[in-house]
């Protein structure tokens, strides 16, 4: 692999970081509301199947035990 000297490797860094497109204010801000909405839905939903599989065991364990 060929070394580069430190000089010549900021300059190929700064041109990679040039290259990059950064988001946006409102992107983000769009982004990370719809991480939180899809968060907060995740959890109703285990939340859900939870007290249902509860629910469930309890009444078998009710019925046999």
């Amino acid at each position: 692999m060929a070394r580069t000297n430190p000089l010549q490797f900021i300059q190929q860094v700064r041109s990679e970081v040039a290259k990059v497109v950064w988001p946006t204010r409102r992107e983000v801000l769009l982004t990370t509301v719809m991480v939180f909405i899809l968060a907060t839905l995740t959890a109703i939903f285990f939340a859900l199947v939870d007290l249902a599989i509860r629910g469930g065991l309890q009444a078998i364990l009710g019925i046999f035990g």
